[in-house]
């Protein structure tokens, strides 16, 4: 038995769950192959405690007789066992064995949403993906680069770990055209948003260091931020961005490595961080001398002059780099991002992403850099779809769920909805799950667990899909209301 591990907490154990409850047999019998499959892999290992009875049941929303049920079928095949004053807990029967690395962070928040995105259930509606199909625009630059650029293209090795030249020269120029002047040799590409961020964590940050980030904020760019061994400390926001005295006070009493913002369309309440405020962040970054890491994935899209120069524009004298992609501008299926930083960190991170595949796929990077020239162009139909999406949804969720509260956002493409007083809605998206709905609750999007009665809902869903989603959460709803007794 490994006496440095952990037993899992309750919230780590319903990930480890997954989505125990699909599938087919009595609810009970659901169950206890979800523990029995977790148990084989070594996620749950020998002397791991089981939550009692009880505990459990609240948790999942389910009778207790189901949970009892479950542990008597465990018990009974030897991968639990019950010892008075000690509770349940994964028996000496089970395997020992397990996989040294499993690809969960630890601490991290974001394990369910990833898991989900590997096994893509069917028939499930996710709330953790907010982006739309791809267009026409897309399938044509794609012909157009098979007929005029691959026979070029393949004549040559193939091999450029800071990107194809063509799309670091298409980067600078969008960056220049929206206020912050670049040359190519500040531009290295990247396999989509995530490893930009990835690489980031792995040059500023290593075990024991500290990250400050904005709460609440995307699980999955967070636990990017822990895999790289850093502690992370929330800031929340205001109407216009981070909270410049919170984040004043962060900074003097943490020191830390990296801070992480979203300036442009927050991620998940949908903030446009303004000008002045941009500026604050710039010059209390370079008073505590600490890099900015400038997400900026929601605003390739973006024509000129919509949204303020990116914080790397402010001439305050620190280290920022800005991230970029095209994934919400585009397709998410074209995974190309990009950071924009200074020469000497563009060269640090290109021998990074070299260390770690060498350098993005060509064909991407070549329809990359024909469609990024044409996206001021291509935005103002994409507001339009998301404008008309946004009514959508907000017109079903007033109709079915009118106790649910949002702000309308600045942009971006989810609401960031607030449950009626006093629900839990991690227990809510547990419900909402047997109901065909991935709900991500709010205190998966906080470092500090705060935000617990919140939820993040994308509205670039079509027509179609967001009526369908609005009654599975409305069913849910009623499911948690009757089981809890919630008004």
């Amino acid at each position: 038995m490994d006496r440095n591990r952990q037993t899992p907490q309750l919230d780590e154990l319903i990930d480890l769950l997954g989505d125990w409850s699909s599938g087919e047999g009595p609810l009970y019998r659901r169950l206890t192959d979800a523990v029995g499959r977790a148990v084989r892999s070594g996620d749950l290992r020998t002397g791991d405690r089981l939550p009692s009875e009880r505990r459990l049941a609240d948790a999942l929303s389910v009778s207790r007789a189901t949970v009892v049920a479950a542990y008597d079928a465990l018990r009974g095949s030897g991968l639990a066992e019950t010892r008075r004053g000690s509770g349940t807990q994964v028996s000496g029967g089970a395997s020992a064995h397990r996989v040294p690395v499993d690809g969960r962070v630890r601490g991290g928040q974001a394990t369910a949403v990833v898991q989900r995105l590997i096994t893509q259930p069917p028939d499930l509606i996710s709330l953790g993906q907010a982006a739309e199909a791809g267009g026409p625009d897309l399938a044509q630059a794609l012909l157009d680069l098979v007929r005029d650029d691959l026979p070029g293209m393949v004549g040559e090795a193939g091999y450029h770990p800071a990107g194809l030249p063509a799309l670091r020269a298409a980067i600078a120029a969008h960056h220049t055209a929206h206020g912050l002047p670049t040359v190519p040799d500040q531009v290295v590409v990247t396999t989509g948003a995530t490893q930009a961020v990835a690489l980031s964590a792995q040059l500023h940050l290593g075990r024991g260091s500290t990250a400050v980030v904005e709460s609440p904020g995307w699980p999955g760019c967070l636990d990017v931020l822990r895999a790289a061994g850093s502690r992370l400390v929330g800031v929340p926001l205001d109407s216009d961005g981070v909270r410049i005295d919170r984040l004043a006070a962060a900074l003097a009493e943490h020191r830390p490595a990296l801070l992480y913002l979203m300036p442009t369309y927050h991620n998940p309440t949908g903030t446009l961080m303004s000008a002045g405020r941009r500026r604050r962040v710039a010059e209390l970054a370079a008073e505590h001398g600490v890099t900015v890491l400038e997400d900026s994935a929601h605003a390739a899209g973006l024509a000129p002059g919509q949204a303020p120069p990116p914080i790397a524009a402010t001439p305050a004298g620190g280290t920022v780099l800005t991230v970029g992609s095209l994934t919400k501008a585009v397709w998410g299926g074209l995974r190309i991002g990009w950071i924009r930083a200074p020469r000497d960190t563009v060269a640090r991170l290109a021998r990074l992403k070299a260390l770690n595949d060498l350098g993005s796929p060509l064909l991407d990077q070549a329809l990359a850099a024909r469609l990024l020239p044409a996206l001021p162009a291509l935005a103002p139909e994409r507001a339009r779809i998301l404008r008309e999406r946004l009514t959508t949804i907000t017109r079903l969720l007033a109709e079915q769920l009118p106790d649910w509260r949002w702000q309308a956002p600045q942009g971006g493409s989810v609401l960031w909805v607030r449950l009626p007083a006093g629900t839990d809605a991690r227990l809510y998206a547990r419900v909402a799950l047997r109901h065909g709905a991935e709900v991500i609750p709010g205190a998966t999007m906080d470092a500090t667990g705060a935000h617990d009665d919140y939820v993040r809902i994308p509205y670039s869903f079509a027509p179609e899909t967001a009526a369908a989603l609005v009654d599975r959460l409305s069913a849910a709803w009623t499911a948690l209301s009757r089981s809890s007794g919630h008004p």
